[in-house]
C-alpha cells in the first residue's frame, strides 16, 4: 500500500507506542526514519527474548523504516535532528511533555521555521494536567484508566489484558491523527499538533462500559470470560479445550439446545428468559459443558457454525499460526534480514483491492527492522550533508554508523 508515498516521518519514538505508530505510516508507504541516540539506541532493543541477538520486542514494531543514529545530547547532533525535521512533513515523538522545547524542536518553534509541519506526541497521560509530568508504563496506564477494574474474574483481582494494548492503542490512535492532520494540510497548506496519550486512550477503550456509567451510574463489575449481560455467552469447556459461544438471540438460544440434544433446557423455569440465564449463569454453563466435553473444540466449531451459531475455538499461539484462515489472509509475512535471514512477522491488518488487482493484498514488508544506525550516511547524504561534514560528525560521536562484522 503506497497511500502515503511521498510523506517524510522523521521518528523520535522509543519502546513501543510510537513506534508502532510509525511502523503503521511506514507500512502505508510513508519514508519512515528513525532516528536513535547513542550508545544503546531504543530501549527495546534491548527488551527479549531474542532471536540471537536481536529483540523480538523490537522486531514486533519497527520494519519498513530505515535507522539512523544521532546523539542529539550533543550540540552538533541536535542541529543534524533540526535540520532532518524542517525537511520532512511529520515528526513523532513520545518523550515527557517539554523535552522537545528543552531541545529548542517545540511544535511552536518548529511551526515559525516551516508552517506545514506536522507533529505527533505520545504521552502517558496528557500534556497538561496535575499527571503530565509522570513517565508512562502500560500496565499503570491500564489501571489508571478504570480498564483494569474491568478485567478479570469476579472473585479474582484486576487484570492487565494479555498484550500492551495502553501502547497499541495510543499507537493506533495517532496514525489515524496524523492521516487527518495531512488530508487537513493538503487543503490548508498548514501543519498542526496532534497528541494522544495511552489515559486518553484506554479511557476511549471503555466504550459501552463507560457509557454505561455515564448515562445510568452503573458500574459494572467483573464477570471473567462471560458476557456481563447475556447468557450463555463467553468460555466453554470441551473434550480437548476451550471453545467461545455466543448465542446472542433467542432464536439461537433455542437453535443451541437442540443442537445439544438438551431441549429440556428451554422448559427450565432458570433459563427460559436470558435475564433468568444471566442470573443462573453459573448452572447453565454446567449444563452446557455436560454434553459439550464428549467432542473437541474443532467439531464442535463447525457443528455450531453450520446451526447458524456464532462459535470458535481458543486457540494457542502454535494453533493461530498454523491456522487456514491467518494463512489465507496473509497474517504472517516474512522480511529478509541481513542477520537472522528470513523473519517472519505479522503484518498492519490492512488490505487493498483496485481495478487492476480486484482480490485484496495485504501490505507487505519490504524493508525489515532497522539495525543501529544501519542508514546514517544514506540519510545525512539525501538530507544534503556531503561527505566532509559526515566524517567531522562521525569523528565527534555525533552520529554513528552501522558496521557489518567482518
Amino acid at each position: 500500500m503506497n497511500s502515503l508515498k511521498g510523506v517524510k516521518v522523521i521518528d523520535l519514538t522509543r519502546a513501543l507506542s510510537g513506534p508502532f505508530c510509525s511502523m503503521i505510516l511506514a507500512d502505508m508507504g510513508a519514508d519512515v526514519v528513525k532516528v536513535e541516540a547513542g550508545p544503546g539506541g531504543d530501549m527495546s532493543r534491548g527488551w527479549g527474548p531474542f532471536d540471537g541477538e536481536i529483540s523480538t520486542y523490537y522486531l514486533s514494531c519497527n520494519r519498513n523504516k530505515r535507522g539512523i543514529c544521532v546523539d542529539f545530547r550533543k550540540l552538533e547532533g541536535l542541529d543534524v535532528l533540526r535540520s532532518l525535521i524542517l525537511q520532512a512533513d511529520v515528526v513523532l515523538e513520545n518523550f515527557r511533555p517539554g523535552t522537545m522545547e528543552q531541545m529548542g524542536l517545540g511544535f511552536t518553534e518548529l511551526m515559525s521555521q516551516k508552517p506545514s509541519i506536522i507533529m505527533g506526541s505520545i504521552t502517558a497521560y496528557g500534556p497538561r494536567g496535575p499527571l503530565s509530568s509522570w513517565p508512562g508504563f502500560d500496565q499503570i496506564a491500564q489501571g489508571y484508566s478504570g480498564l483494569m477494574s474491568l478485567t478479570g474474574f469476579p472473585e479474582g483481582e484486576p487484570t492487565r489484558t494479555g498484550t500492551a494494548i495502553g501502547d497499541l492503542s495510543s499507537g493506533m490512535w495517532l496514525s489515524t491523527a496524523i492521516t487527518g492532520a495531512l488530508f487537513e494540510r493538503a487543503n490548508t497548506g498548514k501543519g498542526k499538533h496532534v497528541t494522544t496519550s495511552l489515559l486518553d486512550s484506554l479511557v476511549a477503550m471503555l466504550s459501552v462500559h463507560g457509557q454505561r456509567y455515564l448515562s445510568l451510574g452503573d458500574v459494572p463489575k467483573r464477570t471473567g470470560n462471560a458476557h456481563a449481560v447475556i447468557a450463555p455467552y463467553g468460555v466453554f469447556q470441551t473434550a480437548d479445550g476451550p471453545l467461545n459461544l455466543a448465542p446472542i438471540t433467542s432464536e439461537m438460544w433455542i437453535r443451541l439446545c437442540n443442537l445439544l440434544g438438551r431441549e429440556d433446557l428451554l422448559a427450565d423455569a432458570r433459563f427460559t428468559t436470558n435475564d433468568a440465564r444471566v442470573s443462573n449463569r453459573d448452572a447453565l454453563k454446567a449444563e452446557l459443558e455436560s454434553v459439550l466435553r464428549t467432542k473437541g473444540k474443532q467439531e464442535w466449531t463447525a457443528q455450531c457454525v453450520a446451526a447458524g451459531l456464532p462459535a470458535g475455538p481458543i486457540n494457542s499461539l502454535p494453533e493461530v499460526f498454523a491456522d487456514p484462515q491467518v494463512i489465507e489472509c496473509d497474517l504472517v509475512e516474512s522480511v529478509e534480514h541481513p542477520i537472522l535471514g528470513a523473519v517472519r512477522q505479522i503484518p498492519t491488518p490492512l488490505a487493498h483491492a483496485d481495478v487492476a488487482a480486484p482480490s485484496n493484498a495485504a501490505i507487505t514488508a519490504s524493508r525489515h527492522p532497522p539495525l543501529l544506525g544501519e542508514h546514517t550516511f544514506e540519510v545525512l547524504r539525501e538530507a544534503g550533508f556531503d561527505s566532509s561534514r559526515i566524517e567531522h560528525l562521525l569523528s565527534t560521536k555525533a552520529i554513528f554508523q552501522f558496521e557489518p562484522k567482518a
